[in-house]
């Protein structure tokens, strides 16, 4: 991978991992479109530390109010009767085990087959009727701070979907949360915090395999990781104002279009 192949994937990632639009799937269908090499699933899941670093910087106040109460709550029993902030550190701890368990057992498929055109195409297709359906029955009259711990565990089970590239993280989370009567803004917001524990871990758990194979190497991934950082950090406020006023189901139409033309290219040897 050279400087403008990083540049490239590092806007992409940026752009579409706070999109319910699967960055993971669109990290393996730029390069397809424009004849690179597929950059790996080490390359994807380091890069979404930049991303990830955005959602740090950017929600830096509820992370902190939300650890530190759980924290003085672990030690304080008003604390763990009173405050919503100490439940929903145990929220996001329960919601990332699913895609904990799902990653470790599943790390092999994820690295290989799971990155077949026709298996990304499929899910883009497939589950933008899951994003219009949650979109249709939505209630939106729940908040952040009425999550409850059915709806953590839930949620949790929708982000481990997006192990198959093409279903999208924040698509099957913010989903989920519409599904349990969020609004579309909580929905999101959760999604971002419920992000955090296992894009790191999975970035984390992949740093030792970058440049393996066709992968990109250090300085291409670092590139890549740093653009994603900026652009996802604008991405996140933009798509939170978005939200306020309108669905999801404009991204389902364009994960359709997407999916459609990535199973014909590759159905007639276009790309591969």
């Amino acid at each position: 991978m050279d400087a403008v192949q990083a540049i490239v994937l590092g806007i992409v990632q940026g752009l579409t991992e706070f999109l319910p639009v699967s960055s993971t799937g669109h990290l393996r269908i730029v390069p397809a479109f424009l004849g690179w090499e597929d950059p790996g699933s080490a390359f994807t899941a380091v890069v979404q530390l930049g991303t990830m670093a955005a959602v740090l910087l950017y929600f830096r106040r509820d992370l902190w109010r939300i650890a530190s109460t759980w924290l003085r709550g672990l030690r304080d029993r008003r604390i763990r009767e009173t405050e919503h902030d100490y439940r929903m550190g145990w929220f996001i701890i329960f919601g990332t085990i699913p895609i904990a368990v799902f990653g470790f057992l599943f790390r092999h498929e994820i690295k290989t087959g799971a990155r077949d055109l026709y298996v990304i195409g499929s899910a883009l297709i497939v589950f933008s009727f899951v994003m219009l359906a949650a979109e249709r029955l939505a209630t939106q009259k729940r908040d952040v701070e009425e999550i409850e711990a059915g709806d953590a565990l839930t949620i949790g089970f929708a982000q481990a979907l997006a192990l198959v590239p093409g279903v999208s993280r924040s698509g099957a989370t913010i989903s989920a949360g519409l599904f349990a009567g969020l609004n579309r803004a909580a929905a999101a917001r959760y999604s971002f915090l419920l992000s955090v524990p296992a894009v790191v871990l999975s970035g984390l758990f992949e740093l030792k395999d970058v440049g393996e194979g066709n992968g990109a190497g250090p300085v291409p991934t670092l590139i890549a990781t740093l653009l994603a950082f900026v652009v996802g950090y604008a991405s996140i406020a933009w798509l939170l104002r978005f939200l306020v006023r309108h669905p999801i189901s404009v991204f389902a139409l364009y994960r359709i279009a997407l999916g459609a033309l990535v199973l014909v290219l590759a159905a007639t040897g276009a790309i591969s």
